[in-house]
């Protein structure tokens, strides 16, 4: 098993980002997209994030391996969420969440070899990953749960 607050990765606009800063709250780890039929879960997820700012963190990570549902460069992107949906939580560089170039978080998301609970594969766009404040990996929930679901907020109480 691995340390997930020990993985690089950079914002949307290419300053890294120290995951360390959140060991105190929870981590909702979201691949999003675009132009997918979930992109207005985006507005969900502010909800949630607005409701539970106290203790929960919402990163997003744009990825284009789905229907290359998320063809936009970085710019294009942040546009979009603050522009159609206010977005204000954390947004990742474009990443690959499967395949050969996965990156190193959704290799630790989906890998109980390396977060000490359990295998999973990302089916589709807006599939969420739910961490613990002591950076465990509580659960993972498929594009069609809602980030406001009690599956995901009965964690934050």
């Amino acid at each position: 098993m691995t340390n997930i607050y020990d993985i690089k990765i950079n914002s949307l606009q290419n300053t890294a980002i120290d995951l360390s800063e959140y060991n105190n709250k929870f981590i909702l780890f979201v691949n999003v997209a675009s132009k997918c039929g979930f992109t207005s879960q985006y507005k969900s997820l502010e909800e949630l994030y607005k409701t539970h700012k106290d203790n929960l963190i919402i990163i997003g990570s744009p990825c284009n391996q789905f229907g290359s549902q998320e063809p936009g460069t970085a710019e294009d992107i942040e546009a979009f969420c603050k522009v159609n949906f206010g977005v204000t939580f954390l947004m990742t560089e474009k990443i690959d969440v499967k395949g050969n170039n996965q990156h190193a978080l959704y290799k630790w998301l989906t890998d109980k070899n390396l977060n000490g609970t359990k295998s999973s594969t990302v089916k589709w766009n807006f599939q969420k990953y739910l961490v613990s404040p002591e950076g465990k990996l509580v659960d993972y929930y498929f594009s069609i749960t809602k980030p406001t679901s009690a599956k995901i907020t009965k964690h934050l109480k």
